[in-house]
């Protein structure tokens, strides 16, 4: 169990710091193309992408997560996966290929038709390299998963750029988003260590759609309700209304999963491979839960009071209809990373089943505040999408807590101690800052630093569990660190 702790760990360190140097070069390249383009051309990449992003679930139809899933493999089922991968890619290129007239017509946006054609070619591109991304994850191989995905972020994002200075608008957007595809497959075929052999097998296939077919109906009604939203605002909105909305949803998400994201990714492995040590298991998620309410609550509470001087600064003031939306959004923020370790604890032990009902109860619940979006307006739907997830993450607790026999309360206190500790610290802030004036620059930091210094001296004084876990982990890790200096 050492070793596997010592592998996860260095996954963890691995992953981490890849999502944010890659994720902080993204960032920096999407400031640059948000002051450069306008917010139509982000409503008009948005659109494409609901369509692309729904069809991107029967990629992969969830063989992959079975593959990380399952315990003995022989090469016949990632050579079949492969295959199959591919043969599903291309027949989704043509499909979207030749229905792009269908799109432009729905959106009544005539320059959607070439994107959407250019664009279909995404799915070919994305099934080349899903067998070796998901050998590397289980094989905690996150180095060079990381380094691949630092070197096709940066190009790909220096081709963006570039497009953009010179005038391409939306297509600077398009040749972002490809050439990260082809340069990621550049690389993984060329240091991947893997190839497909010529071997293939219904039933290795077989053997994967018990786990696989239900992962993937849960991933299609996931993929199909994320997105819902800028479908709709896309058909009932202008392009510029829904590219407000893409810049909000986006940064609020990007920093929200990426303080929590390599978490989830190398727990998902790791408790799979601890899956049948109950106490172990049983450990590591309340752990793993403290540590991400003790980030996250601090993270999107710090968001709250920043919101306005951050999007002035970064993307002008062109972005300022985006602050009222990020504000609401960020109400929402902490579901994101707690569904997904909760729903780690069911794929990982393999109950499929229990994930797929999960998964239709809270479509059920999102299905209610879509219809309140189509008859009342992105601002009813954004404060539903707050009780809606709040109700998510209460299902995915209760379907976690009868999976590995914890009581429901042992979830739950920890996550409403750090959002009333965040709650506080937010009011006391605002108290404190009310009648400041300056520049947007001093205000963020001054908000900032006031909020966190409260968010950790409330810790303190209340002792919660979430800050000993987060220490526990981060201290060690600290003194090895600064201890080997000292002694060189």
């Amino acid at each position: 169990m050492s070793h596997l702790k010592a592998q996860g760990t260095k996954a963890f360190a691995w992953d981490f710091t890849g999502k944010m140097v890659t994720q902080g070069m993204s960032f920096i390249v999407s400031i640059f193309l948000a002051r450069l383009l306008e917010p139509t051309d982000f409503g008009l990449i948005a659109m494409v992408m609901v369509i692309i992003g729904m069809a991107s679930v029967f990629t992969d139809i969830g063989l992959g997560g079975a593959l990380i899933q399952r315990r003995r493999l022989h090469r016949v089922h990632y050579s079949s996966v492969f295959y199959f991968n591919i043969v599903i890619g291309l027949l989704l290129t043509f499909l979207t290929y030749f229905a792009a007239p269908w799109v432009s017509e729905f959106y009544n946006n005539v320059e959607l038709l070439p994107l959407v054609q250019v664009m279909s070619v995404s799915f070919l591109l994305g099934a080349l390299s899903s067998v070796q991304s998901t050998r590397l994850r289980k094989e905690l191989n996150y180095a060079l998963l990381t380094k691949i995905g630092l070197g096709s972020s940066l190009v790909s994002g220096v081709i963006g750029v570039s497009l953009a200075l010179y005038g391409a608008g939306v297509w600077s957007l398009v040749a972002q988003a490809l050439s990260a595809s082809i340069i990621y497959n550049i690389l993984i075929w060329s240091v991947g260590h893997w190839k497909p052999t010529l071997e293939f097998s219904w039933k290795a296939l077989i053997q994967l759609w018990g786990f696989g077919f239900r992962m993937f109906l849960s991933g299609m009604l996931d993929a199909i309700f994320t997105r819902l939203d800028f479908l709709i605002i896309g058909k009932l909105f202008p392009p510029a209304t829904l590219g407000f909305f893409q810049r909000a949803k986006s940064l609020n998400f990007m920093v929200v999963q990426y303080s929590s994201g390599s978490l989830m990714t190398i727990l998902f492995p790791i408790l799979s491979k601890v899956q049948n040590d109950l106490s172990r298991f049983q450990n590591i998620i309340i752990k793993s839960l403290g540590i991400i309410n003790f980030v996250v609550f601090m993270l999107l509470g710090c968001l709250y009071l920043i919101s306005e001087e951050l999007i002035v600064l970064l993307f002008s003031d062109k972005w300022l209809p985006s602050v009222e939306i990020f504000k609401i959004l960020v109400l929402s923020g902490f579901a994101y990373p707690i569904s997904a370790l909760l729903v780690n604890v069911l794929a990982s032990r393999g109950n499929s089943k229990a994930f797929l009902r999960l998964e239709i109860y809270k479509k059920l619940i999102a299905s209610v505040n879509f219809v309140v979006l189509y008859f009342w307006g992105i601002d009813a739907f954004l404060y539903g999408l707050v009780i809606q997830t709040t109700l998510g993450v209460s299902l995915n607790i209760v379907f976690a807590s009868r999976e590995i026999s914890l009581p429901f309360f042992l979830f739950v206190k920890p996550i409403i101690t750090q959002m009333s500790v965040s709650v506080i610290s937010v009011l006391l802030t605002m108290s404190l800052t009310q009648n400041i004036e300056q520049l947007d620059l001093i205000m963020l930091i001054l908000k900032g630093s006031i909020f966190t210094i409260l968010y950790l001296l409330l810790n303190f004084i209340m002792k919660t569990s979430s800050l000993e876990y987060f220490l526990g982990e981060i201290m060690p890790i600290i003194k090895k660190k600064f201890g080997s200096k000292v002694e060189s």
